[in-house]
């Protein structure tokens, strides 16, 4: 699916610092969202999408932490894609695919893995500078 993120009418970017808080309140903000975007909440994508999305944020906490006091969720979507990136500052770049291969059942296995199933895409965006990440999960609806 080549869905570029301009083409998505709805957007939305949530700051929050790095700490065990963020997966709950990056969660609760992707509901509020979609909701207010009109994306009903048994959308068959949404509770996977969810469980993504607080998964990428409690990797940012348990291992990015220390060099990201911040992490921000960039939420975006129309009426047939819901996509959102997860950013920080730490610079190792995860190979999300190898993980899906040899991880057993780790945290990045399971993105893939779900984001494959929906025949969604995941995929690593270095920042410019190379001081950080995001990780981008782009999913139809």
């Amino acid at each position: 699916m080549a869905t570029e993120l301009a083409a998505l009418p709805y957007r939305h970017v949530l700051t929050v610092p790095t700490m065990p808080s963020a997966v709950r309140i990056a969660r609760e903000t992707a509901e509020q969202a979609l909701a207010e975007w009109g994306i009903s909440r048994r959308h068959p994508a949404i509770d996977p999408a969810l469980l993504i999305l607080s998964e990428l944020v409690t990797n940012n906490v348990r291992h990015a932490a220390v060099a990201s006091p911040q992490t921000t969720v960039i939420y975006a979507a129309s009426q047939d894609t819901f996509a959102f990136g997860v950013h920080d500052r730490h610079p190792y770049q995860p190979a999300l695919y190898g993980a899906a291969v040899n991880a057993g059942g780790g945290g990045l296995a399971t993105v893939v893995e779900l984001t494959l199933g929906l025949s969604g895409t995941a995929v690593v965006r270095g920042d410019a500078d190379g001081g950080g990440k995001s990780i981008w999960i782009t999913l139809p609806l």
